[in-house]
């Protein structure tokens, strides 16, 4: 619930007093969110004798991954903090920090609302984890989680370079950890999609003692679902379509980050539906 943004209900003279308070919120779920991968790897190592090394092999490069993800997310919020006092200490000049930050009230909500979607987006990553090593959840949905998490990284980084001096060695290393970030997401979706391999491999079908008759009634079986899995797929596609366009219309209104006319990027869940439909 603290990590959901507050939009445009957050009064002005309040944003000084939560920009510490929102970044401090989302390192804090970012150690949560470790500590339970942490948890979760090893409660998997206890359990291998039962399960069977295969799956121990399955869950440990998925817990892995989200380990390494976890880490360069941790990094990137500490840059991200390092920039934002960069960026009010030399742009306030006689001002106080909560001046600022009043005064450029559009470029300080986008900010709390980029960390806030990387903090709500790792949380997310470790429920979708932690349900996938225990074969209760999908395999699509902590892919999902991921590119969410790089969308969001995109964001706060976008975010932060409005201020930001073009030549500032903070903004190089939270670009740099953005990128981090990215090659962790990837390697949480590699190793996603291998143990998606592993465990559809494991689930091929025999039909070697099936007779000709049951062939057949099979594959008829087959054709109507393929027909009902084509209409769902439409279905969730135009569903799909007007949740973005929603989705960019409020998040237009409350969490833009134009100021004067400036430039506003799309938000995070813009750019992963975006990545979502060209992937489908």
């Amino acid at each position: 619930q603290e990590l959901r943004p507050r939009g445009l209900d957050i009064k002005q003279e309040e944003l000084g007093d939560l920009v510490d308070k929102e970044m401090a919120a989302t390192a804090a779920a970012i150690e949560t969110a470790s500590a339970r991968i942490e948890v979760r790897v090893t409660m998997s190592r206890e359990g291998s004798c039962s399960t069977g090394g295969a799956q121990w092999c399955l869950s440990c490069r998925i817990l892995g991954s989200c380990t390494g993800l976890m880490q360069a997310i941790h990094v990137l919020v500490l840059a991200s903090k390092d920039l934002q006092r960069e960026i009010v200490e030399s742009g306030r000049g006689a001002a106080s920090p909560k001046e600022f930050y009043a005064k450029n009230s559009r470029w300080t909500e986008g900010l709390i609302s980029a960390a806030k979607a990387v903090g709500w987006g790792a949380t997310v990553m470790v429920d979708a984890a932690d349900l996938v090593v225990q074969g209760k959840g999908t395999f699509e949905e902590l892919m999902v989680c991921s590119r969410e998490i790089a969308a969001s990284t995109a964001q706060l980084v976008a975010a932060s370079k409005v201020k930001a001096d073009k030549d500032s060695a903070n903004l190089c290393k939270l670009q740099q950890a953005s990128r981090d970030v990215n090659q962790a997401t990837a390697s949480v979706v590699a190793s996603t999609k291998a143990g998606k391999s592993q465990v559809e491999e494991k689930e091929s079908m025999d039909f070697s003692s099936m007779t000709l008759t049951q062939i057949k009634r099979q594959e008829m079986d087959s054709q109507v679902r393929v027909l009902e899995l084509e209409n769902q797929l439409q279905k969730e596609r135009q569903k799909l379509g007007e949740l973005r366009k929603k989705h960019y219309e409020l998040a237009g209104v409350a969490e833009g980050w134009e100021e004067d006319g400036e430039w506003s990027p799309a938000p995070a869940g813009q750019l992963l539906s975006e990545k979502v439909g060209q992937g489908a």
